[in-house]
């Protein structure tokens, strides 16, 4: 099992020579281990307050659901459109913003990880993405009420973080999440 902490060094690592990244160049360095990533960081990016601007949770959801769909057909190395692929962040902002985050995935490794593994391995990783595509389906109408598809949004965090840590605990979680973020989505929808 990969370490929450090996990715970011991976990451650190990826693009060197260069002044700049880009999200192809993170996908091939980190090849099926970037998987649960490329899910959680869409779906963080829609939780911001960027999450609010008409039209943007729709486009995260279809980016999202492109990677489940990905999954679904057990693809480990995730394909990007080139419009994705070919965007680029300095190298400096990333290495900045992977030393932020490296206290939360050192805790992740102390904590996370190997527990309930069933949850978090074949094929329930399919059933996960299925989980995920439905959720998706979800957002675009969402958009109608200010920062609704949040909800679902966060719930495919929650799976992200599970299948990036392969803890079960973290998955069943997700999946408690999952139920509550269908019914909340029954009840606001009018």
């Amino acid at each position: 099992m990969a370490k929450v902490t090996d990715i970011i060094s991976t990451l650190k690592e990826a693009g060197n020579g260069t002044d700049e990244v880009t999200l192809g160049e993170i996908n091939d360095e980190l090849g099926h281990r970037g998987t649960a990533a490329l899910l959680g960081i869409p779906a963080a990016l829609e939780l911001t307050p960027i999450g609010g601007i008409p039209g943007v949770p729709s486009i995260i959801a279809l980016i999202i659901g492109l990677f489940a769909v990905q999954i679904v057909f057990g693809r480990e190395d995730m394909w990007l459109p080139g419009f994705l692929e070919n965007r680029s962040v300095s190298k400096e902002k990333l290495r900045t913003s992977l030393d932020k985050l490296r206290p939360a995935a050192e805790w992740a490794d102390r904590h996370l990880g190997d527990h309930l593994s069933i949850l978090v391995h074949p094929p329930a990783t399919r059933i996960v993405a299925l989980a995920i595509i439905l959720l998706c389906c979800t957002i675009p109408p969402l958009e109608l009420l200010p920062f609704a598809s949040s909800i679902p949004a966060g719930t495919i965090l929650l799976f992200s973080l599970g299948l990036l840590t392969r803890d079960g605990r973290v998955m069943a979680l997700a999946w408690i999440a999952f139920v509550a973020a269908l019914w909340g989505i029954w009840t606001l929808w009018p």
